[in-house]
């Protein structure tokens, strides 16, 4: 699958149309995509495609899973600013970002199975990003950032193996 496809998806959908006539100013800031990697036969994948709508201040995710599903967002206190628009004329295909990763962990000697993959597509600092938490075997995790700014350039700009435990505070009582 590439984001081309469900912008497709999304675009033919009557849910998007009918949000586009009401909001002409809202763009797309994120997407967040959830691939499961452990169960083949059944995947518990997941699609959003939020668009942020500047004259409300309102932040709108549409789930392309089974249909078109809108959803508002709660954004907190969050200004204008903080959601930057995304490029809806990126190309790329979700098997080529599992390949930058999978090529990073072989080069980093990283021998575990993944499970999961968190993919988030954001604009930040001029540049269009997936910002990604991957799942791996033995309670690990890796955090990656990959720059789409010069396909078919794509490079990783940040890669960091975490486990499980280093983000717990473990104490012992003392005596």
């Amino acid at each position: 699958m590439n984001l081309q496809f469900y912008l497709e998806k999304l675009h033919a959908s009557d849910e998007f149309k009918k949000f586009q006539r009401e909001n002409p100013d809202a763009y797309m800031c994120s997407a967040f995509f959830s691939i499961d990697k452990e169960n083949i036969k059944n995947p518990d994948n997941q699609s959003h495609l939020d668009f942020y709508v500047p004259s409300e201040n309102k932040l709108f995710s549409f789930q392309l899973d089974e249909g078109v599903k809108m959803s508002i967002i709660e954004t907190y206190g969050k200004d204008r600013n903080f959601f930057e628009e995304v490029s809806m004329n990126l190309d790329f295909d979700f098997e080529d970002i599992e390949k930058i990763i999978f090529d990073r962990m072989e080069k980093d000697n990283i021998k575990n199975k993944v499970q999961k993959m968190l993919l988030s597509l954001q604009h930040r600092d001029g540049k269009d990003f997936i910002i990604g938490t991957v799942f791996i075997s033995m309670f690990g995790l890796l955090k990656v950032n990959i720059d789409l700014s010069e396909k078919p350039f794509w490079k990783i700009t940040s890669f960091e193996k975490k486990s499980f435990f280093d983000m717990l505070s473990i104490t012992g009582k003392k005596k």
